[in-house]
């Protein structure tokens, strides 16, 4: 069976586990690695039919489920697989929330990891067998307010995260300032907070942004 499958870890021997762990899986396969978010999203455009993406929950471009979010709403038909170094079940849960395919191990040896992709291959959502998501998530309210976000305004999020005001955002993303405005006024009313700063600790609570310095 030929597939086209995209590895995206900016880790090389990471990304060398997997592309070795898919090669022998599907012999015939295209398979494709990126290092960044950028990069990941520039080779989806070269190739729109992708089969699956196996993606890290960190690299640059990448804060938790950030990379996630944005690439199930820009094309919520790709399957999307976290590889993660990160395995604790609220983590795990989170990322099936968000709308993951499956929750993959960096500790898995090879024959599990065949095992998961060739499952989320099938159709299945694939996790570890010793993995419980009965646990109780208090945030599971705001998750789907947080999935709620449009592509932009996860990027506007993620931006505002970094500290940046509504100016040295418009310029990034190449609007306007109005345009910007609009976007966290409405950032704002999905998540059900008052400030920018509550936005950013909602979005850092919950693994979406990783942000050092929350006065924004």
């Amino acid at each position: 069976m030929s597939y086209k499958i995209i590895i995206a870890d900016d880790h090389p021997l990471a990304r060398g586990a997997l592309h070795q762990t898919v090669a022998k899986l599907y012999p015939n396969s295209s398979i494709s690695e990126a290092s960044s978010l950028e990069h990941l999203i520039e080779q989806i455009s070269f190739a729109p039919n992708i089969d699956l993406i196996l993606l890290d929950l960190s690299m640059p471009g990448v804060r938790g489920f950030s990379g996630l979010l944005y690439l199930r709403s820009q094309h919520p038909n790709i399957p999307i697989a976290i590889c993660s170094a990160t395995e604790d079940a609220t983590t795990i849960r989170r990322a099936l929330d968000f709308g993951a395919s499956g929750f993959i191990p960096k500790s898995s040896n090879l024959d599990v990891m065949s095992l998961a992709i060739h499952s989320i291959m099938m159709g299945e959502v694939w996790i570890p067998d010793d993995i419980d998501l009965n646990v109780l998530d208090k945030d599971e309210d705001m998750i789907r307010r947080m999935s709620s976000l449009t592509p932009q305004q996860m990027r506007v999020l993620m931006m505002v995260s970094e500290g940046l005001l509504n100016k040295q955002i418009a310029y990034r993303l190449s609007v306007s300032e109005a345009t910007i405005k609009a976007h966290v006024s409405a950032i704002l009313q999905k998540l059900n907070v008052e400030s920018r700063t509550q936005a950013v600790i909602v979005a850092n609570r919950l693994g979406v942004v990783q942000s050092a310095d929350l006065a924004v």
